[in-house]
């Protein structure tokens, strides 16, 4: 009978293997995505110590907005450009309503001046990206080059 198939070095190699392995592959998401992923794992540390009173009405409702603009993100990501635009659009809204209930949990005093900080500026940052990301789609539909195209 050979020696045992799991030897320890065999379960110390794959151990060596696996542990080189520290983050999940990025994949092809732009950087946009990972903004938005940022402020999302940012998110979740605050939902987990708000309030109750908050965490259920407020924040379950911030929880989804943010989904929902990491889902439109990466939907929008592998559509061509003229239905990337109400996909980006959509993410905007929402981040303009992520704003407002921020701002909301930060006037009720669930959220305490430092984090509501961090979660307003990088809120911002992903308006202006998403913003960047939509008027450059919208000047390439615009451009000579693509209406001469299109006659």
């Amino acid at each position: 009978m050979p020696e045992n198939l799991f030897s320890q070095q065999t379960f110390d190699q794959s151990k060596k293997q696996n542990s080189t392995f520290k983050t999940p592959p990025q994949g092809n998401l732009p950087p946009i995505f990972h903004k938005a992923k940022e402020l999302y794992l940012l998110w979740y540390e605050y939902y987990q110590i708000l309030p109750k009173t908050h965490r259920y009405t407020l924040g379950k409702k911030i929880d989804e907005c943010l989904l929902s603009i990491l889902e439109t993100i990466a939907t929008a990501t592998f559509l061509t450009p003229t239905e990337k635009q109400p996909y980006i659009k959509f993410a905007i809204k929402k981040t303009d309503l992520l704003k407002i209930l921020s701002l909301l949990l930060w006037e009720t005093k669930s959220l305490d001046d430092k984090k509501y900080t961090a979660l307003a500026e990088r809120e911002t940052e992903l308006g202006r990206m998403l913003g960047g990301w939509s008027g450059k789609i919208a000047s390439k539909q615009n451009s000579p080059t693509n209406q001469l195209g299109k006659k």
